[in-house]
């Protein structure tokens, strides 16, 4: 049988009730390039949308798009209004709590950017009394609080806005996903004013175990299905194929142990 996938976005406000068997994938609102971002009509590209319509594909599942903000997104989950949700959710035993995980799909590791020349380190002693930026409601929020506790904290609903306020002065340092980090660097703004800095240390515990597609826990046939189709596209080249158009090198990361 042929399979089916329908990437049509709508806002979860508007969103019909679904059918059952339409699988409701979130994404964040929040741009979040290369992952997701959405274009002036708000349908979604990026890295992370195209591996979510092939994993949907290698899974038979017809997918539909649905959006709402970050920090939005684990209470769509549980309250039935979305099925899965693909947002570069980090998988932490804290999130467990609450919602289950697929397997990964990625992983890559933070990263902090500072002014060029700062004199600063990337540790809890270099960090004091300093500002730091980072985006509301991720891990590098719950890494902050953990290791830099001596920081002046300063919360975003995005990370363009705390890189925005670092190339304005206005912040010491700012921590990310490095990647992130890295396109930012690599902009227009980022070349005047930035660098990255230090080493920062890896943390499976605030950082979690790489990307998973949350799901609602105790949905296990839908997470079966889910790490099938990773493994699937992974194998058959799909997944290299998607990376290839965004990144020069293996996003997935360390191999799982």
């Amino acid at each position: 049988m042929k399979r089916v996938l329908t990437a049509t976005l709508t806002t979860l406000c508007l969103a019909p009730v679904a059918q059952a068997e339409v699988t409701r994938v979130g994404f964040a609102t929040e741009p979040y390039p290369p992952f997701a971002t959405p274009d002036a009509s708000g349908e979604l590209h990026g890295w992370e949308v195209d591996i979510t319509r092939a994993i949907c594909e290698a899974a038979d599942l017809e997918c539909e798009f649905v959006t709402t903000s970050w920090d939005g997104l684990i209470p769509a989950l549980t309250g039935d209004k979305i099925d899965v949700i693909a947002a570069s959710l980090s998988i932490t035993d804290k999130r467990r709590e609450t919602i289950a995980f697929s397997d990964k799909y990625y992983q890559t590791p933070a990263a902090l950017a500072v002014a060029k020349g700062a004199e600063l380190e990337a540790s809890p002693e270099g960090l004091a009394g300093k500002s730091l930026g980072v985006q509301s409601a991720s891990i590098h929020q719950a890494y902050a609080q953990t290791h830099y506790p001596e920081a002046t904290l300063r919360q975003y609903q995005t990370q363009d806005e705390a890189n925005q306020d670092l190339f304005a002065g206005r912040l010491d340092a700012t921590l990310a996903d490095r990647l992130i980090i890295e396109q930012f660097l690599e902009s227009r703004e980022g070349q005047l004013c930035c660098e990255m800095k230090g080493a920062v240390i890896q943390d499976p515990e605030t950082l979690g175990e790489g990307i998973g597609f949350g799901i609602r826990q105790g949905d296990d046939a839908l997470r079966e299905r889910l790490n099938a189709a990773i493994a699937e596209v992974r194998a058959d080249g799909t997944y290299d194929e998607i990376t290839a158009r965004y990144f020069d090198f293996d996003i997935y990361g360390e191999p799982d142990t």
